[in-house]
């Protein structure tokens, strides 16, 4: 029983108890702001991606329709979609058959920039 009155009662932590537990604190704080802010331009990112996508196929929706047989040398040309300006470029590719090209087509968010969007698609000699 004389054991017992010889431990001694904690009162609190000490100062570098509490500092350790700070800088675990301030560490962890700053790892979740960095994988939020990753989130944050990956949301960016893929919003306009998908942006691009939809200009892409609208391009190449209004070429088909309106039956243009484009020419194998890059065209340029700009659109408006949710608020941004889109740079747009395309061109035919010849194919083994002469009555069908294939047409590519990239777009960028920025002028003569690289590009968010790239698709092709084949069409038809009117």
């Amino acid at each position: 029983m004389n054991w017992f009155r010889s431990v001694k009662k904690q009162q609190g932590m000490t100062l570098l108890e509490v500092m350790l537990a700070l800088v675990i604190m301030a560490t962890s704080g700053v790892a979740v702001m960095n994988a939020a802010s990753g989130a944050l331009n990956s949301q960016s990112h893929l919003q306009n991606k998908t942006f691009a996508l939809w200009v892409a196929s609208n391009r190449l929706t209004e070429i088909k329709l309106q039956k243009i047989w484009p020419a194998a040398s890059w065209r340029y040309d700009t659109t408006e979609l949710a608020g941004v300006t889109w740079y747009l470029r395309y061109k035919s590719v010849e194919t083994g058959d002469a009555n069908f090209k294939a047409l590519d087509i990239e777009v960028s968010d920025v002028e003569r920039g690289r590009a968010l969007a790239y698709m092709r698609t084949y069409i038809a000699k009117p």
